[in-house]
């Protein structure tokens, strides 16, 4: 017997991937976009992409409080 596949999984465009990404960021996810995440709704190339962009923002948000303290 033939087991039916499951429906092929819809792909998050770049800006979606970093709404997803900012959210999870922060801690504020929902348990049904997190299923969908790991589901593979992700393209793993924009995972990267959008962890780095992060990562700058972030460590620029650092950098500024800091000068911000400092001066």
């Amino acid at each position: 017997m033939v087991e039916p596949t499951p429906p092929p999984q819809e792909k998050r465009s770049f800006l979606s991937t970093m709404k997803a990404i900012a959210w999870s960021f922060i801690g504020l996810r929902r348990k049904r976009d997190f299923d969908q995440d790991v589901a593979g709704g992700m393209n793993p190339v924009y995972v990267i992409i959008a962890a780095l962009i992060g990562t700058v923002i972030f460590i620029g948000a650092i950098v500024l409080a800091v000068r911000f303290a400092i001066s």
